[in-house]
């Protein structure tokens, strides 16, 4: 049988490891948040009963001391349960706060969670009149009936910890996951032990023990930290976004970008990543309790607002911007930051962590005259995600369509028709090119629509069926960003080689807004494309993103109107002398003429008169399926016999 200094060896071993890490934690200055101070208090419960393991190895090991142990033991036994009984209900509370499930307590909830820990801790408190837990004979310990019942309150707490550590398993790090495990395996081991064999005292011991790996894995937040700070990391803010959003909390985020952070980090010449940072970290601490700080980079801070905090969100952010307007401090330097300001709420705005890093990660795409963001200007930049996500799922799902507008000639025979990309997704309906082009050449995936639209105009033709209807040409739309990049020119060439069909049959549609630098690079684009044999057209010519000097650089074979120059024309003189001269010097360059935009008789006649080459718009059909093309053209050529 073990003796008593068995018992003594291992509370006094126990009390050492509560010691120093209670004084660990404190010098580390981990105590602001409320895991820390329930964390504390665990260990401080722990150290206390450590000392009742002490106390009991003295006092049986020492015979002479038995008088004193009648009074003593009890003493220590009674403090002993008075703390020991509240161990598993703090772990549950802690593990519920790490985990986030504490954001979901109702006061209803509160009270019945706290129901059973309640009667057994007034059980234990009374046992000196009840003797129902245990009682003393001498200083000879004996369990009571209540004991049981003491015994089922801790299980039912640890099996409660349990459940939430495993209902909320994917937002907690791994890291966090296996400290939580090995705590819970050591308790259990410990109170089995003990609860088979009350002589061997070995259940605080494992506690201790346990609760030390919870402190290296979960109490050192280390590799939560943004480097350098006090704040949290990207890795942070997206576990905690994801309890929130788990657990339904409510809450506002306020976000700050620094705009000009690469000119402030040149300015003061510093080789380290914090500077901004550091800069305003006392103001934000200010304003925030700083585990409620997010560092996602080096120019972003995000604020978490939670309870009454989030119905000042607007006049914080107010507050936060007119800071921004005065001069901030840092080392020898003075200098101004300019920032923007976004306000969102969770989940009615962010509803999920995703949503929040798009939204980081695109505040520099959406700087204007505001510099608070807030409602609509969200909704716009989540728009852009949805349209994204769309795109993304768009080859997957087939949700894209090719479309086809077709064009004639002056006399009003076909001449051809334009492809045009759409996509009909099945959550954000029909979409159309002027909305998702954008965001597909920021995505990088522009390359693969166009390639999906090149390869449907070479099935299309392919088939005979514009040939058979007179098209000379299928037009295809290309982006500049696509068409500047590696391998663009020997990819498209594949493509219609694949297919085998006639290079002049195709003609490439191109918006010119080309930099002056990338002038020369496009321009041998077009020339290796064009002794392959595939044609070009400057597309909407006259919107301000072509000009002159486009159509002389560039070997273009027709020039397109845009329909903003035709409707001009119509409505005063000004206008109609911009589109004479202006299909005037085309026509002396030589260059074949398309004009979009016709959607009346008086325009088709207007442009007869000034002996334009080709016509396109909703007089003669909008765009359209492939199938509808061909019926619609179909019919025609029968009419005209």
């Amino acid at each position: 049988m073990l003796d008593y200094s068995f018992s003594f060896g291992v509370g006094l071993s126990a009390c050492l490891i509560c010691i120093v890490n209670i004084i660990y934690t404190f010098i580390s200055g981990r105590t602001d948040k409320a895991q820390n101070k329930i964390f504390l208090t665990i260990y401080i419960f722990l150290a206390i009963n450590s000392m009742n393991e002490i106390i009991n190895g003295v006092f049986g090991a020492n015979p002479s001391l038995v008088e004193k142990a009648a009074i003593v033991i009890p003493i220590s036994k009674y403090v002993y349960f008075a703390t020991h009984t509240l161990l598993c209900p703090l772990f549950f509370y802690y593990v519920s706060n790490i985990s986030f499930v504490s954001t979901r307590f109702s006061s209803k909830r509160v009270i019945l969670t706290a129901l059973p820990m309640l009667i057994t801790e007034l059980m234990t408190l009374t046992n000196p009149l009840t003797n129902f837990v245990w009682h003393f004979d001498g200083y000879i310990y004996h369990r009571g009936k209540g004991l049981a019942f003491i015994y089922l309150a801790a299980v039912f707490y640890y099996v409660l910890a349990i459940v939430v550590l495993f209902n909320s398993w994917r937002v907690i790090s791994r890291r966090r996951k296996k400290a939580l495990l090995f705590f819970v395996l050591m308790v259990a081991l410990g109170v089995v032990a003990q609860l088979v064999n009350e002589h061997l005292r070995i259940e605080v011991l494992t506690e201790v023990m346990g609760l030390s790996g919870a402190m290296v894995a979960v109490e050192n937040e280390d590799e939560r930290l943004y480097s350098g700070t006090t704040f949290y990391n990207r890795a942070a803010l997206n576990l905690d976004m994801e309890g929130y959003l788990m657990h339904r909390r409510k809450l506002s985020l306020i976000v700050i970008h620094i705009n000009n952070h690469d000119i402030i980090n040149r300015l003061v010449d510093s080789r380290e990543n914090n500077v901004i940072i550091d800069m305003i970290s006392d103001y934000i601490k200010s304003v925030v309790k700083r585990y409620y700080v997010y560092v996602p980079d080096r120019a972003t801070v995000v604020l978490s607002l939670h309870d009454e905090m989030c119905d000042k969100a607007d006049e914080l952010a107010d507050s936060i911007l007119k800071r921004f307007d005065e001069a901030w401090e840092y080392k020898d330097f003075s200098v101004m930051l300019n920032a923007t300001v976004m306000v969102a709420d969770v989940p009615s705005q962010i509803k999920g962590a995703s949503d929040l890093f798009y939204m980081l990660d695109r505040i520099e795409l959406n700087r204007d005259e505001k510099r608070v963001l807030r409602d609509d200007d969200l909704g716009f930049i989540m728009r852009k995600q949805s349209i994204e996500e769309a795109l993304s799922r768009g080859f997957s799902e087939n949700s894209y369509e090719v479309y086809y507008q077709p064009t004639y000639n002056l006399n009003g025979t076909l001449h051809g028709a334009e492809a045009l990309i759409r996509i009909h997704d099945k959550e954000l309906g029909n979409l159309y090119p002027d909305e998702f082009i954008p965001v597909a050449e920021q995505s990088g995936l522009i390359d693969d629509i166009d390639n999906f639209v090149l390869e449907d105009v070479c099935k299309f033709i392919k088939s005979g069926i514009p040939a058979k209807y007179g098209m000379s040409n299928v037009n295809v739309n290309l982006s500049v960003i696509h068409c500047m990049r590696p391998g663009f020119v020997e990819d498209t060439i594949a493509i219609v080689n694949k297919y085998g069909v006639r290079k002049k049959s195709i003609n490439f549609e191109i918006t010119e807004s080309l930099a002056a630098d990338d002038y020369e690079i496009f321009k041998n684009i077009i020339s290796r494309l064009k002794k392959e044999g595939f044609m070009f057209s400057m597309d909407d010519y006259g919107t301000g993103y072509s000009n002159v000097n486009s159509i002389f650089s560039l070997d273009f074979d027709v020039i397109k109107i845009d329909k903003s120059i035709l409707w001009a024309a119509e409505k005063n003189e000004l206008g109609m002398t911009i589109l004479e001269n202006t299909v005037r010097m085309i026509q002396q360059m030589k260059l074949k003429i398309q004009v979009e935009g016709v959607e009346t008789l008086e325009q088709i006649k207007l442009l007869e008169r000034l002996k334009v080459d080709y016509l396109q718009g909703y007089y003669f059909s909008k765009p359209i399926p492939k199938n509808d093309l061909v019926k619609m053209i179909s019919i025609e050529k029968a009419s005209k016999g």
